[in-house]
């Protein structure tokens, strides 16, 4: 029966979860799910959820179950979870798949548990977990098992993960919840001081992909939005410019560098010396802000760039992973089942 189960890797994000098998991506939804209060009943889920997300009536909330890569609603991430492995197997479970789940750099024991335990209910025969900085430095083809130092950003929703790796073990990492969430939060609060009007996180998500970036633009974008004046509660629209939201991101992209550096600082001179020849890999779904490859550049004095495949280079590499297990149980304590 063991060797019939399937082997799923899977990318458990605060803003997207994926799953892959082998070299295909089966399923991409966002994380989100929408319930009944009363009954704690889950309703929708992922792309349906997420378009219910404001435009709900008192007797149902819109969830995300993952705050920050960990798990916050433990009972709502494993229906959720159970859902989209269930899409991919079929409705009966005749085989149990084993699964290889990402997790941040850095999660305590009692979140490595809970990820564990959602994927056990979820179906798994096994979980094994992964570092997201491996799992992307495998998905990136990265020469992680030489003695050379691969440095990688993954720029997500809810975390910023630095890592450094060589023989295919992490050699120095930080996590930091100044990610893609906080940007849209410096978005809003932006438009909120500056202009008097209340705009939704979708609204902050729109502006900062359509006409942000993280360094100043010779020929700015424009776009119009509608928020809510602070005053009169009434709606307002109102234009804004690339240049004004590359002065509103500026304070987590600050503290995004900031990351970066101290994990530059913990790391043996060799392995920097790689590196800066090598340049700094980014990938995440935030890596595909325009400039933010330039910002980071300028703010470490190494060459960063955006890898081919930065929004799924994670949950290919976790499917990948499966080929190397051993060497990576090996490199790293604390991971694995």
């Amino acid at each position: 029966m063991a060797a019939l189960s399937r082997e799923l890797g899977i990318d458990l994000g605060t803003f997207n979860t994926q799953i892959a098998e082998g070299n295909q991506i089966l399923v991409q939804e966002p994380t989100i799910v929408a319930i009944v209060i009363d009954e704690m009943k889950l309703v929708e889920y992922g792309t349906t959820a997420l378009g219910m997300l404001g435009r709900v009536p008192e007797t149902i909330e819109v969830v995300r179950p993952l705050r920050h890569g960990v798990i916050a609603e433990y009972e709502l991430t494993e229906k959720f979870l159970n859902i989209l492995v269930r899409k991919v197997t079929g409705p009966t479970l005749f085989f149990r798949p084993k699964m290889l789940i990402t997790v941040p750099y850095g999660v305590t024991s009692v979140e490595k548990r809970a990820v564990q335990e959602a994927g056990l209910g979820a179906g798994a025969r096994e979980v094994i977990l992964i570092p997201q900085p491996l799992a992307a430095a495998i998905g990136m083809d990265l020469p992680i098992n030489t003695p050379t130092g691969n440095m990688v950003i993954s720029l997500g929703a809810g975390t910023t993960q630095a890592a450094v790796i060589s023989m295919t073990g992490i050699v120095s990492a930080e996590t930091s919840q100044t990610a893609g969430l906080k940007i849209d939060e410096a978005i809003i609060s932006y438009v909120r001081k500056k202009y008097g009007i209340i705009v939704a996180p979708p609204t902050a998500e729109a502006l900062k992909i359509r006409i942000g970036a993280a360094l100043p633009a010779e020929e700015e974008l424009t776009m119009e939005i509608q928020g809510q004046d602070q005053v009169t509660g009434l709606p307002k629209p109102v234009t804004l410019s690339t240049n004004e939201i590359v002065e509103a991101v500026q304070p987590p992209l600050e503290e995004i560098g900031a990351t970066a550096k101290r994990v530059l600082e913990k790391t043996q001179p060799e392995l920097i010396s790689d590196i800066i020849d090598r340049g700094v890999a980014l990938c995440g779904g935030t890596a595909l802000m325009k400039g933010l490859d330039k910002y980071l550049t300028i703010a470490l004095g190494i060459p960063a760039y955006v890898v081919d495949n930065p929004v799924t280079c994670t949950v290919e590499g976790a499917a990948r992973a499966f080929s190397i297990l051993d060497l990576i149980l090996r490199t790293q304590q604390g991971f694995g089942a």
